[in-house]
């Protein structure tokens, strides 16, 4: 049993809670820029740390002046924007706790997580999140205070607590201890109903401190990062709080439609995202570049990337490879830099494995992308790749406070200063998942001997085939994901003779890829998963995954479905995981017509 563990390199403070770091850099850098927050004119207007300061505190006397007691929970919706960790700093400085609901939850889901949560009351930030609030209102008498965002009510808030003094707020402030409740987050659901995770204060706190040491070179006074995945997700939330901590400026910009001119404004120095949107980058990219009748040159420029990347990790670039990458830098390179703000440097990356390809890419760009792994009940971040500490392909070493293990059938257990509490009044879930102070987390993975990570897939999703072959489906998922024209695949084949596949399109960039390929970008998503050139191009995907495993493990039929799956469908989940047991019972009869008599062939296509 491998096993690893960095210790912490910040002394603990078991007394510390989350507003200390924000007290911590109002004392370091009153007046440097923390947030920035977009004009009308397409600019950005700095916060600096003592504004965002004075403003956390009017809104923690509002909440204390409307009667929010200390331990009180305060249910959330609102998208990713500057608001957010105004509100979550308030209400520690209150001392209460918020419980971030999905901007794109059902009420039913609204309902069940603030009746599991036991929240007293509730802050939603668009007319239509009251209105689907509203539905559910009857059932969560529990429920005090409703603040609409959206009618002015933080505003109003923050105008009533005058006659709370600053003794009665510090004494609020301080109260909390370490260990004490900080937040309660929700999985998202993708293996059943989800669970309350109790973080701690001392998680964020302890966590922050240590990573912001680990990453200084990444995250510190003078960095910026423009923030644009959930903030109701632990990892958007844990950066917000590590920015606080480190004096990072952050801006928000939800509309993922306006990243690129938002980008292009703010010119961030680290980004924050998951493979999908450098997957998206990269593709839209290639395919603009196909359009101007540069596709090839695209191509090699991509493979010049690749390779000069690889050659520096040997330790020597051919003269001929530094010519190469020197004329490519002029013609393409520097464009998508400069299409990305021209000031990123690093990118953290989690949630699901990036391809090696794409990690070569965009490090030979001069953005080296920080692979990382963690999940809600790590409070984000177990391991990730430093700086000094680099190893593409791998989700890098541990953080430091941080220990992790291999168990004898390959799933990674992690301990240390960012494991959770638990669940939230399920015992019986957290002793499932706790082994002693190891964290069992589900997923199945590798150590190196220098103590990097690699992740193979998630536990309870291997596939045993009829014969008997163990198949891990994120390895050949992931692959075939980086397609232009692919939107999700779903492997199967558990108890089968052999793998299948349904894929599904992506409709963004399907138009683009068919104009492209001459043919009718306006064609219905029905014929695109019928026609013999889009079905050759993802058997072309299938084959290049196809290409990474044995025979035994490959994908020999797959399905193109003319649909979506999408989150309203049921079929992802907030953070866009795929529900697998979800689409496995909704296309039973689909997966089952693969296999009814069928021998083994190339992709067909249902609605």
């Amino acid at each position: 049993m491998k096993e690893f563990f960095v210790p912490a390199v910040v002394t603990p403070d078991p007394e510390a809670n989350a507003t200390d770091l924000l007290i911590d850099r109002v004392r370091l850098t009153p007046n440097e820029p923390l947030f920035a927050l977009p004009t009308a004119d397409g600019g950005w207007s700095d916060v600096s740390t003592a504004e965002f300061h004075r403003q956390v505190v009017a809104l923690a006397k509002g909440f204390m002046a409307a009667g929010v007691k200390p331990g009180e929970k305060i249910g959330f919706i609102c998208k990713t924007r500057y608001e957010w960790t105004l509100v979550d700093f308030a209400a520690w400085f209150a001392g209460a706790a918020l419980v971030p609901i999905y901007e794109t939850s059902a009420p039913a889901q609204i309902q069940y997580i603030l009746e599991d949560s036991e929240a007293h009351h509730m802050i939603v930030e668009t007319p239509e999140h009251f209105a689907r609030y509203d539905e559910i209102a009857s059932e969560v008498p529990s429920i005090g205070h409703v603040w609409q965002m959206h009618l002015g009510d933080l505003e109003k808030l923050a105008s009533t607590g005058t006659g709370i003094s600053d003794e009665e707020l510090e004494a609020r402030r301080s109260a909390a201890k370490g260990s004490d409740l900080a937040t309660l987050i929700y999985t998202s659901g993708s293996t059943g109903t989800p669970k309350g995770c109790i973080l701690t204060h001392s998680n964020f706190v302890e966590l922050a401190r240590n990573a912001a040491v680990a990453m200084k070179e990444v995250v510190a006074p003078g960095t910026s990062t423009l923030l644009f995945i959930t903030t109701a997700h632990v990892f958007a939330r844990f950066i917000s709080i590590l920015g606080v901590h480190a004096g990072v400026k952050v801006g928000h910009q939800a509309d993922t439609k306006q990243l690129l001119p938002a980008l292009g404004s703010f010119k961030p120095t680290f980004l924050l995202a998951v493979p999908r949107v450098f997957e998206k980058v990269y593709n839209s990219a290639e395919q603009k570049a196909e359009a101007g009748g540069k596709g090839k040159i695209f191509r090699a420029a991509a493979d010049t990337a690749v390779a000069y990347s690889k050659a520096l990790d040997a330790g020597t670039v051919p003269l001929g490879l530094k010519l190469k990458f020197t004329l490519f830098d002029k013609l393409v390179y520097s464009k998508l830099k400069t299409a990305m703000g021209g000031r990123v440097v690093y990118a953290v990356s989690g949630s699901a494995p990036l391809g090696l390809r794409l990690g070569h890419f965009f490090r030979a760009l001069g953005i080296r992308i920080l692979e990382g792994y963690g999940l809600t009940e790590t409070t984000a971040p177990a391991t990730v790749n430093l700086v000094s500490r680099f190893k593409i392909g791998t989700t890098g070493p541990a953080l430091p406070g941080v220990g992790v293990k291999i168990a004898e059938d390959g799933e990674i257990l992690v301990r240390g200063i960012n494991v959770f509490a638990g669940y939230w009044k399920k015992p019986e879930a957290t002793a499932e998942v706790m082994e002693g102070e190891w964290f069992r987390t589900g997923d199945i993975g590798s150590l190196d001997d220098e103590g990097y990570l690699t992740i193979t897939g998630r536990k309870k999703e291997i596939i045993v085939t009829a014969g008997g072959k163990n198949v891990a489906p994120a390895a050949l998922e992931d692959p075939i994901r980086a397609n232009p024209i692919v939107g999700q695949v779903v492997v199967v084949g558990d108890q089968k003779p052999f793998v299948s596949a349904l894929v599904t399109l992506d409709t963004e960039m399907l138009p683009v890829w068919l104009n492209n390929n001459e043919l009718d970008p306006q064609m219905s998503l029905l014929e695109a998963a019928q026609h013999p050139k889009v079905l050759a191009e993802i058997q072309r995907a299938i084959d290049g995954a196809n290409s990474r495993v044995s025979r035994a493990e490959s994908i020999r039929k797959f399905t193109v479905l003319a649909t979506e799956f999408t989150e309203s469908s049921g079929h992802l989940t907030p953070k866009m995981s795929i529900k697998r047991h979800v689409i496995t019972a909704d296309f039973a009869d689909v997966i089952e017509g693969m296999y009814r008599g069928a021998p083994e062939t190339q992709g067909i296509s249902l609605q």
